[in-house]
């Protein structure tokens, strides 16, 4: 079956791209399975991985890349064998995953058989990865984008497509380990970084209900921001030598979205209570340091977290739809993609830009 659309993008080519230096281009998708689901991308959020990715900085790009993995628009092409009820006209998301090996071979992986397809080992990107047919994975800072439907996301209503875009991977990032951990009554949160991972999870943990959320940054100049999302106080680790014994042992949680090697993270540690977990979202291009003694005092733990489900996705989508959540967007063209992102590399967005077509 042919189609009267064309498969058009900015392209990254080599490690400049993300300097502002992305080309729109055609290029063919991955080839058409009958459990596929053609989008017409009406808007798509810009991720800091999207900068990762086009400058090589988590390794070599599988260049050419077309980023953007929080991908909202109208499905205009439903393969026969498509899951999830999606109609030509829905309205529709994907995320940072593609696809996943969901028993294909015969027997599902553990990840999958939980249904927590983000950590399956066979996992696919939603760009600069191959999918299982062979094809190439293309990202959302297009005009269209196809997806193996498992991975494509109905939209409820009341949650207006351009909140949606953004939180299919910075607010999905931080709702999972939040859901996971219980950020919810009589838990204490902190947030290191209010930005654009750091102002969802501070949305989200007020919204599961958490006694309190605090930011924690370095500067006094986020302060206002960052109590006007909602945060109960606010730490300005610059402005005290005694934040972290000021604060020791006050919470229960630390979602940790600040992607700098320099970050004081056995600082961190030492604000967690007895049995309390530092999970680090933020993706450094580069080691941290960790003192093992920083974690025994307490018997707090590290973790980490990878995106989230299709399931947790759909949750985290009706829980912003029923709490009225709005994350801090700014509306771009889609014409403007290059100088969205030398602005995005340059901190500007308050918090997240959205690309629109």
């Amino acid at each position: 079956m042919t189609t009267d659309y064309k498969f058009e993008g900015w392209m990254g080519l080599d490690p400049s791209s993300a300097e502002g230096n992305m080309v729109w281009k055609e290029y063919e998708p991955k080839p058409w399975e009958e459990t596929d689901v053609d989008i017409k991308v009406t808007h798509s959020g810009i991720c800091g991985s999207d900068l990762h990715m086009l400058r090589s900085g988590w390794g070599p790009a599988p260049y050419p890349v077309v980023v953007g993995h929080e991908i909202v628009g109208i499905a205009v092409r439903v393969g026969s064998q498509a899951e999830g009820n999606i109609k030509v006209g829905d309205l529709v998301g994907v995320g940072a995953q593609s696809d996943s090996c969901l028993g294909r071979d015969g027997h599902a992986c553990g990840a999958c058989s939980s249904r927590a397809e983000n950590y399956c080992p066979g996992g696919v990107q939603t760009y600069g990865s191959r999918h299982r047919n062979g094809g190439p994975s293309y990202g959302g800072h297009a005009l269209y984008h196809r997806c193996p439907s498992h991975f494509v996301i109905k939209i409820p209503a009341g949650l207006a497509p351009e909140a949606a875009a953004p939180m299919l991977c910075g607010g999905v990032t931080v709702y999972s380990p939040l859901k996971h951990f219980g950020a919810g009554p009589g838990k204490r949160v902190g947030v290191v970084g209010v930005g654009g991972l750091g102002h969802f999870a501070v949305l989200f943990a007020k919204a599961l209900g958490a006694d309190e959320v605090v930011g924690i940054s370095r500067k006094a100049d986020k302060r206002k921001d960052a109590l006007d999302l909602g945060c109960d106080e606010y730490i300005a680790t610059d402005d005290d030598e005694d934040w972290a014994t000021k604060n020791a042992r006050r919470f229960d949680l630390i979602i940790g979205t600040a992607s700098s090697t320099k970050m004081p993270f056995n600082q961190y540690l030492n604000l967690l209570d007895l049995d309390g977990t530092l999970v680090q979202v933020g993706a450094p291009e580069g080691p941290i340091p960790l003192q093992i003694m920083a974690v025994g005092p307490a018997r707090r733990r590290v973790a980490s977290s990878a995106i989230g489900s299709p399931k947790e996705i759909y949750e985290m989508f009706q829980l912003a739809a029923d709490k009225q959540i709005k994350p801090w967007i700014e509306k771009r063209p889609m014409k403007d993609a290059n100088a969205a992102m030398v602005d995005m590399e340059a901190g500007k967005p308050r918090f997240r830009y959205v690309l629109v077509n």
